[in-house]
């Protein structure tokens, strides 16, 4: 956790924050903070600053918080994933949070086990807290905008378009591509299959949508893999 995020139903009437049990558990326990020591912090969708511990009562803190920044810029790069395995969900979630994408698609696609949408990782407060972990972790206070595409053809043929907006249109698919860009800093939309890649079906229905191809080298990748790596090769970080 680096950086406390508050949310505003935690905020006190006399204008202190009360933190929850794990924030806590952690000023207490990790960053070891006593009275009057101070630690970054953010509010949940707003602005960051410095909190300042102004009481510890029996493992209860409030801090009293000033906004003295903006939290860190936001990656023009917005995420197409084919739905990635259950186990595995739950960090590439915090992953896709901590590089600062902001806009996200778990899509189904033909090489995506039916079983994988019935998880309980896709439940929408579960995936709310993998997001807040990612914001704690990069120091970011803008939660992503998240939503789920049980169906591939609809979405790609009646939504996909729009959602995706302006700008470039890239499809990571193996095979005799260009190699992937690197360094941009326009918007991109990037669609990611599951692994061994999008069917032929699929990756003709994204070109049809202006998705160009590129190949990211030989190696088949775990989608964990390809996540940060393709957008640490694609996007120029903040």
């Amino acid at each position: 956790m680096n950086l406390l995020l508050l949310h505003p139903e935690q905020q006190l009437p006399n204008g202190l924050w009360r933190l929850n049990e794990r924030q806590c558990h952690h000023v207490l326990t990790v960053l070891k903070l006593a009275l009057g020591d101070t630690c970054r912090a953010g509010i949940v969708n707003g602005d960051t600053g410095k909190s300042i511990i102004k009481s510890i009562n029996n493992k209860s803190i409030e801090v009293d918080f000033k906004v003295d920044s903006q939290p860190v810029s936001p990656l023009p790069l917005s995420l197409l994933l084919a739905l990635p395995r259950p186990k595995m969900l739950k960090r590439i979630v915090i992953d896709a949070t901590s590089l600062g994408i902001k806009r996200i698609v778990l899509i189904n696609s033909w090489k995506v086990d039916k079983s994988y949408w019935q998880t309980p990782n896709l439940k929408a407060a579960l995936l709310h807290e993998k997001m807040l972990l990612g914001l704690e972790q990069a120091r970011d206070t803008r939660l992503p905008a998240l939503r789920l595409a049980p169906r591939f053809k609809p979405f790609v043929e009646d939504e996909l378009d729009d959602w995706a907006g302006p700008g470039r249109r890239i499809l990571a698919h193996p095979g005799e591509y260009p190699a992937m860009p690197c360094d941009l800093t326009e918007p991109v939309t990037l669609a990611i299959g599951p692994e061994g890649g999008w069917t032929d079906y699929e990756a003709g229905m994204l070109q049809q949508q202006g998705f160009a191809c590129h190949s990211f080298g030989q190696r088949i990748l775990r989608v964990e893999t390809a996540l940060p790596a393709l957008v640490g090769r694609l996007m120029k970080l903040p």
